[in-house]
């Protein structure tokens, strides 16, 4: 008798507004205005915020000349954050600065080239979808996407920016075949009623961005459960850098590193080697050598060379893993300098990066399809 393999996989992705996402967007765009005037700039930066302040803290070695307070606010105003009472006001908060130059004893390993710290990374890739994610969190980031959209074009002119989505997909023998359960949280106007909000997030964001075939009649919605969801933003949470690194991965379908991506340049592995081996994996499954692929690679500070290389296909690869692993080494320079060149990672792309996940977007270098 033969044996199904049957269960369920939820992923989350969260808005624009999101405290911990407003954290990234800001070391994001430190960042970038540090690489428009020095490509070499070395950034290390996280950012807190919490109620109506703002903190700033890391590391940045760089000619450029940049007004951090004057981004911070540029960035709440982008967000939509624009009332102490209910998210926070970028006009009247407090901003903290605390930056130094990167530590010497770092940069001894990084000006010759070698990684700017150590960890292990992890890339994964899948065919179960068109951009080769895993199919609960690229829905999430569709939703959450939409959710930007009707907020921003008029549509749910009462949305607010903060909120969160989670989808849950059920897998028969690794083939996600339906939804069973999608929740969304949108922070609102204290003006709308729920029946109202509940009816246009079906409407206008779920219908909007699901395929009819992947619902049915036991499909679960979930919309504000709570029934009220008018304070967010800072004031009902607090904002940290690289809090969100599962909904900016792969959406606790694969494993991850555990180091942050957001305010850190190329030289960090913790970035550059996870969309290295984001852009290895893909191209493992574009190029049917596998129809699921996860890579793990270890560096160490200061090294060039990673330390290790280890694949697993979960048994749909059609050579051995071995030969992959021999195909990968020939093909690419793992070197951080030269993962840096060939994904043009010296380029103020990085706050394009912060929102609905960092995977699966084709406007990035790590996505494009070659030949291997």
């Amino acid at each position: 008798m033969k044996k199904y393999k049957h269960y369920y996989l939820t992923s989350e992705s969260v808005t624009e507004g999101h405290p911990d996402k407003v954290a990234d967007l800001i070391s994001d765009s430190i960042l970038d205005d540090c690489l428009e005037q020095d490509k070499n700039s070395r950034v290390a930066v996280e950012t807190m915020l919490s109620n109506n302040r703002v903190a700033v803290a890391g590391q940045i070695t760089s000619n450029a000349i940049i007004d951090i307070e004057d981004i911070v606010r540029k960035t709440l105003k982008q967000v939509d954050y624009t009332d102490k009472e209910v998210n926070m006001d970028y006009r009247t908060c407090v901003v903290d600065v605390n930056i130094t130059k990167q530590s010497n004893d770092i940069a001894m390993g990084v000006n010759t080239g070698g990684a700017g710290d150590q960890g292990i990374m992890f890339g994964y890739a899948t065919d179960e979808s068109e951009d080769y994610m895993p199919s609960p969190i690229s829905i999430a980031h569709k939703l959450s996407k939409r959710l930007a959209e009707v907020r921003k074009n008029g549509e749910m002119p009462y949305l607010k920016s903060d909120g969160k989505v989670q989808v849950t997909m059920e897998y028969l023998n690794d083939f996600p075949f339906r939804i069973d359960t999608i929740l969304i949280s949108a922070q609102h106007s204290k003006e709308v009623d729920l029946e109202t909000l509940q009816k246009d997030i079906l409407q206008k964001v779920i219908g909007k961005v699901i395929e009819p075939d992947l619902v049915d009649i036991e499909t679960k919605f979930f919309i504000n459960p709570t029934g009220r969801f008018v304070i967010g933003g800072a004031v009902a949470d607090t904002g940290l850098t690289g809090r969100k690194i599962i909904v900016d991965t792969y959406g606790g379908v694969a494993r991850h590193g555990g180091g942050a991506f957001s305010g850190k340049d190329g030289t960090k592995v913790d970035r550059s080697a996870s969309y290295m081996l984001r852009h290895i994996a893909k191209n493992i499954v574009a190029n049917g050598l596998a129809r699921r692929c996860e890579i793990q690679m270890s560096y160490g500070i200061g090294l060039n060379e990673p330390l290790s290389i280890f694949i697993d296909c979960f048994g749909t690869n059609r050579i051995p893993e071995g030969l992959i692993i021999k195909i990968i080494k020939e093909r690419f320079d793992l070197t951080p300098q030269g993962i840096i060149e060939y994904l043009k990672l010296k380029e103020p792309i990085y706050s394009k990066t912060t929102n609905y996940g960092h995977f699966g977007r084709n406007e990035f270098t790590w996505e494009e399809v070659i030949q291997i």
